[in-house]
């Protein structure tokens, strides 16, 4: 039952025929037959096709082929694989039919049709069918010249999916031109594979409750097990049992199975400030139709007040998880549970690859006081829906609008095809931060597709993302925050007074009064401040460091390391200073109570002994690296 989160290659899944639907475990509970194996690419996190995913499919399918027939009243799962951006293979039938993807350049999805799903498509296909002519030899992969074909069905455009017939073969392709141009053209099809029809097993007609009765045993012992570890870690424990509810469908699984193991669990959710409105008014109902006591932490504006300073949020540079989540938590906890709580979460391995080695237990360093439990770690989402829909537990409208997660609505995580819908189901809320992103880009001269094509949502692009740049001429300069930098005059070298020095100029936003870099440097060593000069020298065993309010920065050690070292955590606390968000966080993480936050830091140098634990558990430093 424990799926490993394995990153190439293949896994392979189970699908009873008779009941036309996905297996869990390793036999169908509704009519006992042994499931049939079949193969997805890897991880695996195949999850059922909602509402608007079908009706996306069917549109596919209808507009390529003239018929949706295989999959009108089937059971559809969707395997997410590696893509620019939302690429799923489409299971039915239990086999792979075709893979969907979002196009980032063109704003629409596309379908490409698999080997399956060519079969068994190709007596009600209407539409893009090529029929090749005498052609010999071995043709799969291969490009076919208009010449080599003797029949077009349909009109087609280039790189539009294909039907090839050839004999008694079938299989599927590509259009390398139009269908009107294709007779002529020296390469007109390529030919993805080819081969005699294989009698797929066609499934019959079925949906979510067919799925959960051939699932029944596999769900109720997952539920068993998951809440039997939970049971066995709780025991004794005197903190409140709490559950992370942020709406979503993996925290309504989580909060199930701790139902089954605990009485009268609290609900702990953080309202960003920045969450769809369906998701505030379901955490809400679904507290109070369940009995349930909810505690919501409230980020109010942070992000919008934050944004400006910091720039649009990356995948890699998630600085309003910070500020909009563990912020609020970090202050709701140590109100509400001053002796500590354990907090289930919905946390899976296969979401991402930083979760793929998550234990049953773990601790967030950002939120003292709170231990997490993961016990639907090892599950699928299919095996999430499955025991939603098994338990009838009301769950998120968006979903039915495909979305595969849900979170807040601008998230740089979430896939430029998730944005498109946001467009069209919130259209005020989708101006505002599209808005604001041409703003951004336009202020620092970036390519329109910094934003059309969401280059915005990396701070350093990874691989696909610089190929489809290039693939397409599109410059994107590296996104920086406005305003900063590190000149560096001289590196960690021989002083001519004896050590090593450092010298630079450092380029930060002044946010606040200068004077606040003296509160900054106390979590570093003894500090004296100059108003009058702006001036700033720091005393530590290491060496000592000046600071001027013009950026400059010199720092002067026994030897090279310690002048690197004591630069670093001297332009960490120049950072600190200005940036601050009010978190709140390091002030919790302070064994001595030496700091209070009052809009930034302010420390009590006769408490603090410069340990360092405020500065490790700080999100602006956290972040150091992206931002300067």
């Amino acid at each position: 039952m424990v799926r490993k989160n394995i990153s190439h290659g293949k896994t392979k899944q189970r699908w009873c025929d008779s009941c036309g639907t996905l297996i869990l475990g390793q036999k169908c509970s509704s009519c006992s037959s042994p499931a049939r194996e079949f193969e997805i690419n890897s991880p695996g996190d195949i999850r059922p096709c909602m509402s608007a995913g079908h009706d996306l499919l069917v549109s596919l399918f209808r507009r390529n082929f003239g018929s949706s027939v295989i999959i009108d009243k089937n059971m559809v799962f969707f395997n997410k694989v590696p893509g620019e951006d939302r690429t799923d293979e489409v299971v039915a039938h239990g086999h792979v039919i075709a893979l969907v993807r979002f196009d980032v350049r063109n704003n629409e999805y596309a379908l490409e049709l698999r080997q399956a799903g060519a079969e068994l498509l190709y007596e009600k296909a209407t539409k893009n069918i090529v029929t090749l002519g005498n052609v010999t030899g071995h043709l799969k992969g291969k490009n076919i010249s208009g010449e080599e074909i003797s029949g077009i069905t349909g009109d087609f455009r280039k790189g539009d999916p294909l039907i090839i017939r050839k004999g008694g073969k079938v299989g599927h392709g590509i259009a390398l031109t139009g269908s009107k141009e294709m007779n002529d053209a020296e390469k007109a099809v390529k030919v993805r594979d080819l081969a005699a029809p294989s009698d797929i097993p066609i499934s019959r007609s079925s949906g979510r409750e067919a799925f959960v009765s051939a699932n029944i045993s596999y769900l109720k012992e997952i539920e068993s097990l998951a809440a039997n570890e939970m049971r066995s870690y709780i025991k004794g424990r005197k903190e409140k049992i709490t559950v992370s509810f942020s709406g979503g469908k993996d925290s309504l699984a989580a909060l199930g199975v701790t139902l089954k193991a605990v009485s009268s669990p609290e609900l702990i959710f953080v309202n960003t400030g920045i969450e769809f409105p369906e998701t505030v008014r379901y955490v809400s109902d679904f507290s109070r139709s369940f009995g349930l006591k909810l505690h919501e932490a409230d980020a109010g504006n942070a992000f919008w007040d934050n944004v400006d300073i910091f720039g649009p949020p990356a995948k890699d540079f998630r600085w309003c998880c910070k500020v909009c989540k563990l912020g609020p938590i970090t202050d709701l906890i140590s109100k509400k549970f001053p002796k500590g709580t354990v907090t289930v979460e919905g946390n899976r391995a296969l979401e991402s690859f930083a979760r793929s080695d998550i234990g049953f237990v773990s601790n967030n360093p950002f939120v003292p006081n709170q231990v997490n439990l993961n016990p639907i770690r090892k599950w699928t989402a299919s095996d999430v829906w499955g025991y939603i829909w098994w338990k009838r537990f009301p769950y998120n409208p968006l979903y039915e609008n495909d979305l595969e997660r849900i979170g807040c609505y601008l998230c740089a995580s979430c896939l430029s095809s998730e944005w498109d819908a946001t467009k069209r189901t919130h259209p005020a809320m989708y101006e505002k931060w599209d808005t604001y992103l041409r703003k951004h880009a336009a202020e620092r001269g970036l390519a329109d597709e910094y934003v059309s094509m969401g280059f915005w949502r990396w701070k350093v692009l990874p691989p696909k993302m610089i190929k489809l740049a290039e693939d397409n001429n599109i410059v994107i300069r590296p996104k920086a925050s406005a305003n900063m930098g590190i000149k560096v005059l001289k590196g960690a070298s021989p002083c001519a007074a004896g050590g090593y020095s450092t010298e630079a100029i450092v380029s930060i936003p002044r946010t606040r009064d200068f004077s606040r870099i003296e509160d900054a440097l106390r979590t570093v060593g003894d500090v004296r401040y100059s108003e009058e000069f702006e001036i700033a020298l720091l005393r530590t065993k290491r060496g000592t460091a000046k600071v001027f309010g013009g950026g400059q920065v010199s720092v002067t050690a026994q030897n090279a390391a310690d002048a690197e070292h004591l630069f670093e955590r001297t332009v960490k606390a120049m950072l600190r200073s200005q940036m601050c968000t009010s978190c709140g966080i390091c002030e919790k993480k302070c064994p001595r109570k030496a700091i209070r936050i009052n809009n930034g830091l302010y420390v009590n140098a006769d408490k603090c002994n410069s340990c360092g634990k405020c500065e490790r558990s700080c999100m602006v430093i956290h972040y150091f690296d992206k931002m300067m």
